[in-house]
């Protein structure tokens, strides 16, 4: 059967009913961009009502921050004081060891008359300390006598004339110094010789 045009058809009329796809997409876009006509803009004191609650939520997220903030200060220094107070730890372990040998030691003695061999072991722990503490931890002790005197090095406690010496010379160690790897932590306690002025 023929489809019977409607009149508004045979008079050329659109028919209100178009689907979406015959509207161009751009007239479609301007609809959606469009703002609601229903919704009144707000009043003076309904905007400070807003703004002062968004100001409200700012300091808000201040507050949390600053207080985060210093939790993670408090933390830092905690941990840094710890660091500080157990710095040594790993240092001390490596003496105990030695500690133990020296009460062997000192138990040895206390039932022997043998002094050379109490001796004897005295000097092997002394320089397994001093052996450790430069190999491991960069502690070396220096000696002096011999060298010339050098007040960088050297604290003279005593100072004696002689003849035999062109330039101050460390004739005796009273205390040997310390070196940690390149720096000096303790100068050397000696005796020195200078030289001797000549008579006119």
């Amino acid at each position: 059967m023929l489809k019977q045009e409607t009149p508004s058809e045979q008079a050329g009329q659109v028919n209100p009913q178009v689907e979406a796809e015959d509207i161009p997409a751009e007239e479609q876009a301007e609809g959606q961009n469009e703002p609601p006509k229903d919704i009144t803009p707000l009043t003076p004191e309904e905007k400070i009502e807003e703004l002062e609650a968004q100001l409200a939520e700012t300091r808000d997220q201040l507050l949390r921050k600053a207080a985060d903030f210093e939790n993670f200060r408090k933390r830092m220094n905690q941990e840094k004081q710890s660091s500080i107070e157990y710095a040594n730890q790993a240092l001390l372990l490596d003496i105990i060891p030695i500690i133990d040998d020296f009460e062997r030691a000192i138990l040895a003695g206390e039932g022997s008359s043998d002094l050379t061999a109490f001796l004897e072991g005295i000097k092997m722990i002394e320089k397994r300390l001093t052996g450790q503490l430069e190999s491991k931890w960069g502690l070396k002790r220096f000696n002096s006598a011999g060298e010339l005197f050098d007040p960088n090095l050297h604290e003279a406690l005593t100072m004696e004339k002689s003849p035999d010496v062109t330039e101050a010379v460390v004739q005796e160690d009273f205390v040997r110094g310390y070196m940690l790897k390149e720096r000096l932590i303790r100068a050397a306690k000696v005796k020195v010789l200078m030289p001797k002025e000549e008579e006119n």
